[in-house]
């Protein structure tokens, strides 16, 4: 990718929503909701506070998050739709080894 997102940005790609529902039936694309999940591709240095000292972000590329419905600005860089959010809009990232421990 060739963005860079400054300040305290991140870069996140949806998590694709599921296909189908727990009973089988098939969900058409009218029908389904834009996914609160997704993948953090890039992160930005962080922000600033009063005293202009940097505090860095939390998160990391890979990092799975939640965010909110409506958070972030949708652009599309090379063909592919991302998603440019402040540090504030991630409600929290998701522990892969509990969500893979679960499923088991």
């Amino acid at each position: 990718m060739k963005f860079r997102p400054l300040h305290d940005r991140v870069v996140v790609r949806r998590i694709d929503a599921e296909e189908k529902t727990t009973g089988g039936i098939i969900i058409p694309d009218t029908a389904k909701e834009k996914p609160q999940q997704g993948e953090v591709v890039a992160v930005g240095p962080g922000g600033r506070d009063d005293h202009g000292k940097l505090i860095p972000i939390d998160v990391k590329p890979k990092d799975i998050i939640l965010f909110g419905k409506w958070s972030g600005t949708e652009v599309k860089i090379d063909g592919v739709e991302y998603l440019i959010m402040k540090e504030s809009d991630i409600m929290g990232v998701l522990d892969q080894g509990v969500a893979k421990k679960k499923a088991a």
